[in-house]
């Protein structure tokens, strides 16, 4: 199915959408959803498939499933849709020669980069690249941003090492190749509990979500520091949550004064997502920055879940504008793509120490050029400001209807990133399972948490929806 937009003077983007939501069946997945996943069971896991969808029905914010139910997609397949499902401006890029060109001769980067690859990453990447980065690594995925962020932040600290001649001695190259010093050094980075930054091994080391994503697992001997518990509304909780930063800058900088091995990188989430949704404040981070810069170690902000638009910036960690930029930006879901943004030329390894076929994938940074002309076109970030305020005033006032039931809200001017704490984790997963009998599939995190994840042409006519949802179902 495909729309055709209509002016920015507030009328839909998406003018042939659904009116609203619907639900025809007793469950969704209802009978002919079970029966395309007992299909696909046959070949390929669906352990944690919600439900299957018809993407050629779905349009705009709504997500159709096999039953043909209709529902506001307040999630976006887990922050992804940047867009709109079935976006005429990415539908017409897809059909294009440049798209059918790399589709058709998707190149081994590394080796056998396109004639035309450096206006392509310019296009793709570099035009709407945090401030101060200048360089881009694209990966296929976050948890890959995340693992290549680490290899170049010790790789950096591994080939600056003061050597003789300048080139890796006989023993280094001999002892890495058992997996040993000095060639295979001991070197951590070091994350925050409740963070999530991916599943793969050194990743998966730094990610302190939930037990289920570690279980069985070998995992590196890396530190965490303790991420701030704020209380809220953090109006009334102004000295408590200035003490409760102030305690875990401490403990970073305990950490980074005594930590066992060398510590070559800190990564952290704007907002911790998969963690709880958890926020801190603009001057946590300068003071983080600051105390990272003191020990020499590279600042990593992963903007996997929080970049391109959501929170009313580009860049969610452009709300702080920190004195400099961070040494290394990550990114993937809504970007389309993924992959690593630097600023220091000296973070680029030799070759071969970071290299993988492909690279990334051309494809994908064509359809980010376009995703961004969208954005800009629509005036989308002004659009997820105004609506994320409306949303976020509305709930504060569903929060005073219901007491008890809307806990902790948070996202103030933060967009439409907006977050909240339900009684208990089994009211929570009550209320996402209602919703969607009630044609909203909303998202949980953290132990109780409700997350929004709305797509960036989400308008006020899409949260009334929600909102009267919200009140009849909280």
């Amino acid at each position: 199915m495909t729309a055709t937009y209509v002016t920015k003077d507030g009328s839909a983007y998406f003018p042939n959408e659904p009116k609203g939501p619907s639900v025809k069946t007793s469950t969704v997945p209802g009978p002919k959803g079970k029966a395309t996943l007992e299909e696909i069971s046959q070949v390929h896991d669906v352990g944690a498939v919600k439900f299957p969808v018809d993407y050629e029905k779905s349009i705009g914010n709504y997500v159709v499933d096999a039953d043909e139910n209709v529902l506001l997609d307040v999630y976006s397949q887990i922050a992804t849709i940047p867009v709109g499902y079935n976006n005429p401006t990415l539908l017409e890029a897809a059909k294009s020669d440049e798209a059918a060109t790399a589709m058709m001769n998707r190149p081994a980067l590394g080796n056998y980069p396109p004639k035309n690859w450096a206006r392509m990453v310019q296009e793709g990447a570099i035009d709407f690249a945090p401030k101060g980065q200048k360089y881009v690594y694209y990966q296929m995925s976050g948890s890959d941003a995340n693992e290549v962020a680490y290899k170049l932040a010790m790789l950096y600290r591994f080939n600056n090492l003061p050597r003789a001649n300048g080139t890796y001695t006989d023993e280094e190259n001999a002892s890495c190749m058992n997996n040993s010093a000095p060639g295979s050094p001991e070197t951590a980075v070091l994350s925050f509990r409740h963070s999530f930054h991916g599943r793969l091994f050194g990743s998966l080391s730094t990610t302190r979500s939930k037990p289920i994503h570690k279980l069985g697992m070998p995992a590196f001997n890396w530190p965490q520091a303790d991420f701030p518990a704020l209380k809220y509304p953090l109006e009334k909780h102004t000295a408590e949550n200035e003490a409760e930063e102030n305690r875990c800058i401490r403990q970073v900088e305990q950490i980074l004064s005594s930590h066992h091995c060398p510590i070559a990188a800190c990564i952290v989430e704007p907002i911790q997502s998969e963690g709880g949704d958890n926020h801190a404040s603009n001057e946590f981070f300068h003071k983080l920055q600051a105390t990272l810069n003191k020990h020499n170690v590279l600042f990593i902000v992963d903007e996997v879940q929080t970049g391109m638009g959501a929170t009313g910036a580009m860049w969610a960690h452009e709300h702080w504008n920190l004195p400099t930029p961070p040494d290394m930006v990550t990114f993937s879901k809504k970007f389309q793509a993924a992959g690593v943004y630097y600023h220091d030329e000296k973070l680029r390894p030799h070759a071969y120490q970071h290299f993988n076929t492909w690279m990334g994938d051309p494809l994908r940074a064509i359809q980010a050029k376009y995703i961004v002309k969208e954005i800009r076109d629509k005036d989308l970030l002004n659009n997820v400001k105004v609506v994320g305020d409306f949303l976020y005033t509305s709930l504060e006032k569903l929060a005073e209807k219901h007491p008890g039931k809307i806990n902790n809200l948070r996202g103030k001017g933060k967009g439409t990133f907006i977050a909240w704490d339900c009684e208990s984790p089994a009211a929570r997963d009550t209320f996402v399972a209602r919703m969607k009998m009630n044609g909203i599939n909303v998202g949980g995190c953290g132990v109780a948490a409700i997350r929004l994840r709305p797509m960036l042409v989400f308008q006020q006519h899409h949260a009334e929806i929600l909102l009267n949802k919200i009140n009849e179902l909280i």
